[in-house]
């Protein structure tokens, strides 16, 4: 229940107002974003990919109504990318962009307007190394990020998505990117839907979970498979040698501040153990998301606001 209204918060302009005007927010918003600017974000993949670890970055933002704004969104994206090749970090790098950022909800011409975008931001990716995978949103944009991804892997195939376990649907969306060069995160849904698209239930969300993982580690795509849950990782390890993959044919992602030392554990292990490093000022909706997500994370919250 508090995760859910958390989540319709996060769509508040007054809840927002009441939450990012208590200073110390700041405090637990340092833990999951790691700065706002892009000297930031790169001075946090230099540190984590100096510790083993890959990297995906994400500029926050999304529901962009402004195309010059949506415009710079991709740029924000060219310019960290560039950053990124002169370090020579992009072969541990990759970007994560929500296609509401750039462009989509922009009325009838948001999915032309997106895709131009996202085209400009898998050109420098491909110029640093890296790659790109298109975060997902709530359910009504599916189809139309799927649309994008398929016209975007035309030129850039290795272009990945997201796709969210608790949506009704996600199963039979495993199975069609289930085939080989396909890279696909799954984790298991952060916005607020209704009973008729989605699961509701914790139980039935690890379920559809567990369904769409054995359904992309048994096909011949790249799985990514975000979560934090020990028991997912100890079923996904199981599915691997069922279905003979090797450590290289899938990887583990993580948020940036959450369970550091497991991260460590798997990269030392010697799996792919991608950190997704979201940056940048537009930070609250994400933050929100994290908190509904885990009642460890609002406990966080509220030692900090205790001043704990």
């Amino acid at each position: 229940m508090l995760g859910s209204l958390l989540l319709a918060g996060s769509r508040m302009p007054l809840v927002r107002r009441a939450v990012s005007g208590v200073p110390l927010t700041r405090k637990v918003v340092d833990r999951f974003v790691a700065g706002e600017s892009t000297r930031e974000a790169v001075e946090a993949v230099h540190r984590l990919a100096d510790a083993g670890l890959a990297v995906t970055v994400d500029h926050l933002g999304e529901e962009t109504r402004d195309a010059e704004a949506a415009s710079k969104t991709a740029e924000a994206y060219v310019t960290l990318l560039g950053a990124l090749r002169e370090l020579e970090l992009g072969d541990r790098a990759e970007v994560s962009v929500k296609l509401s950022a750039v462009g989509q909800a922009l009325g009838a011409d948001g999915d032309k307007i997106s895709l131009e975008n996202a085209r400009r931001v898998a050109e420098a990716a491909r110029a640093a190394g890296a790659t790109m995978t298109l975060d997902m949103e709530d359910h009504t944009t599916v189809d139309s990020t799927l649309e994008t991804l398929r016209a975007l892997r035309e030129d850039f195939p290795s272009t990945g998505v997201a796709l969210q376990a608790y949506l009704f649907r996600t199963e039979g969306d495993c199975r069609d990117l289930s085939h080989a060069g396909s890279r696909v995160r799954l984790v298991k849904g952060a916005y607020a839907e209704p009973a008729s698209v989605a699961h509701q239930g914790k139980a039935d969300v690890d379920r559809a979970y567990v369904r769409c993982l054995r359904l992309l580690m048994a096909g011949e795509g790249y799985p990514m498979v975000a979560t934090h849950d020990d028991r997912l990782i100890a079923i996904t390890e199981t599915l691997a040698d069922r279905f003979d993959r090797p450590r290289g044919g899938y990887e583990y992602q993580m948020l940036y501040g959450i369970r550091t030392d497991k991260q460590q554990a798997l990269a030392g292990a010697g799996h792919t153990m991608r950190v997704y490093i979201p940056y940048g000022d537009d930070w609250y909706g994400y933050f929100m998301r994290r908190l509904a997500e885990r009642p460890a994370n609002i406990a966080f919250f509220l030692r900090a606001l205790g001043g704990k």
